[in-house]
Parts: C-alpha cells; sequence; structure tokens
C-alpha cells in the first residue's frame, strides 16, 4: 500500500508481478518509516522479511526465531513482515494477522495485540442499535452466532475473520491476545477496559506441535484404515505402516505429511520418518515383515507419536 502513491497507482494492482514490483518500493518506504518513527525514541529498527517458506522447514524456522531473538537481545525493534516481493501464491501466509500470529508463537510472546478499525468486536455492527461490546472471549467457537465481516481493505489482506483465527492461534499457543484499534492501544498498555480480549492457554505447547498444526502444509498425504485411524485419533499412538492404505505425493523422509482417514479427511499432520517411496514399500506390511523384507531400520513407525498432531 505504501508504494500506490508514489508509482502512480490508483489501486492496488492485480497482477502478481506488479503486486510484487510495488511491495519492493512498499517494503523500502515502510522500512524508512519505521526506522524514522522509532528513531525518534532512540531505537533502532531491523527489518525480517518472511515467506511461509520460511517457518515451513523446521531448520529455517529455527533460524528465523535465532535472528529475531539476536535483535531483540541488542535492543532492536524487529519489524516483520510477510516479503511480498518474492512470495508466491504457495508459499504466502496469506494474511499479517496470521503472521503476526506465529511469530508471537515462535518468540514465546506474552501478548499479541491486533489493530484494526473497529474497537472491539460487537454483538452486532457496532452502528446498529443495542449493539454491544465484547470485551472478553475465553473461547472463540462461542462466536458462532455474531456476525463478523470477512472483507479486508482494498490496499491490505484480511479482515475480521483473520484476526479471530490469528487470536485463536496464539492463544491456544499461550499467548494473549487483544483485539482493538490504534487510538486504544496506549490505553490497553496500561490495563485499560478497552477492546475485545483473548486470554491465553494454560500453558504452552511444544513448539514443533504448534509448528505443525498451524505453520505447515502437507507434503504429501498417509490415507489410513479404520483401525489405524482410530489409534492415532483416538489413543494417540504413533502410526505404524500396516495401517496406511495409501501415499499419496512425493517426499524425502523428515518433511510433515497429512494423515486422512478413509474418507480422505484429514485428521492429523506428522514428520514422516520414511520417504514417499519407502512408505508405498512398507504400506500394509507389519513391523516384523517390514524388518524381514525391507531391512532393520524399517521397524520404526511411520510417523512418532511425538511428532504428530491432531488437527
Amino acid at each position: 500500500a505504501a508504494a500506490l502513491g508514489p508509482l502512480g497507482l490508483a489501486e492496488r494492482p492485480s497482477s502478481v508481478e506488479l503486486q510484487q514490483a510495488a511491495a519492493s518500493v512498499g517494503q523500502a518506504l515502510l522500512a524508512g518509516a519505521w526506522s524514522s518513527a522509532l528513531g525518534a525514541h532512540d531505537l533502532i529498527t531491523g527489518q525480517v522479511l518472511l515467506t511461509e517458506s520460511d517457518v515451513i522447514r523446521p531448520e529455517t524456522y529455527r533460524n528465523v526465531r535465532s535472528a529475531l531473538e539476536a535483535l531483540l537481545g541488542m535492543g532492536a525493534v524487529p519489524v516483520v513482515n510477510e516479503n511480498d516481493t518474492t512470495a508466491t501464491h504457495e508459499i504466502r501466509f496469506g494474511d499479517n494477522d496470521r503472521l503476526a500470529a506465529l511469530v508471537a508463537q515462535l518468540l514465546g510472546a506474552d501478548a499479541l495485540f491486533l489493530l484494526t478499525d473497529v474497537d472491539a468486536l460487537y454483538t452486532a455492527p457496532p452502528k446498529e442499535p443495542g449493539a454491544q461490546r465484547i470485551s472478553r472471549v475465553d473461547d472463540v467457537a462461542r462466536l458462532a452466532g455474531v456476525s463478523i465481516g470477512s472483507v479486508g481493505s482494498k490496499v491490505g489482506t484480511g479482515g475480521m475473520v483473520t484476526k479471530l483465527s490469528a487470536a485463536q492461534l496464539a492463544v491456544t499457543t499461550g499467548t494473549a491476545a487483544l483485539m482493538t484499534t490504534p487510538e486504544h492501544l496506549a490505553a490497553a498498555l496500561e490495563g485499560g477496559d478497552v477492546g475485545t480480549f483473548f486470554p491465553a492457554h494454560h500453558g504452552r505447547r511444544r513448539s514443533q506441535l504448534v509448528w505443525l498444526r498451524f505453520a505447515t502444509r502437507g507434503a504429501g498425504t498417509l490415507r489410513l484404515d479404520e483401525g489405524a485411524a482410530e489409534a492415532v485419533r483416538s489413543r494417540r499412538r504413533s502410526l505404524l505402516a500396516v495401517g496406511v492404505t495409501e501415499v499419496s505425493g512425493t517426499f524425502p523422509a523428515g518433511v510433515p505429511v497429512d494423515v486422512a482417514a478413509p474418507d480422505g479427511a484429514v485428521i492429523a499432520r506428522g514428520i514422516a520418518s520414511f520417504s514417499s517411496d519407502e512408505l508405498r514399500a512398507m504400506a500394509g506390511r507389519g513391523t516384523e515383515e517390514a524388518r524381514d523384507t525391507l531391512g532393520e531400520r524399517f521397524r520404526r513407525p511411520a510417523i512418532h507419536r511425538d511428532q504428530l498432531v491432531m488437527l
């Protein structure tokens, strides 16, 4: 959005090429604006541009966290944004609300502030008579009966629905969230009763499980028989190859894959212990048969329960 005026554009471009070109200019302008604004308070700014692929792979996920922690350790303020210049549809976060929630989780932040042009959630459109502010939401699922818009701004992405999704992601991972306007931010930081507050769920989930659930997409899919699906779904067991009926996609060992029930519905995601070719050779074989036929290392589960998360 920052580049529209300087580039003489009346609205956000529709083509990917022009969007990426505008993003290149806009990122430089935005970094300069943040540097100037924070510099007035003797704060140093560091720009961090990410694509979804940076948090899909565990090694780059850890690198991002280390870089952010290093910046904070040196007293710099990281300004994180999606790298719209290089991101394609396949590797986009899709909205900055989700990106913000993932960064909050990655750093173990105490709170996430989601700023919008509406000061809070309401029981009805705020201008309607009788609309009441919702000051606290303990369970996002209970908002099912509340009318919430889904359209973002003409130049940005996201909207109220994406903010709710980001709030749910944050609280699930141990970070409280507050939705309000920039004008109410100072009052919020002072503990004022403003906006809509989403208290964090007790405890923080292990980083890898959060990463698997929220920050990744499966490189392939393992379809299970009913017995294996029930063992994974209800008893939280490791996934054994004997319960795999079909392997979709081509992938190496050590990457996230989706786990589907017999009807194709994805029920879990986990780190594959073997490549797609190896899993196809193992599918339907018991542990001992896999060892005798393929070798000793094939006694391991297809996905260990410690690297498996329900969706």
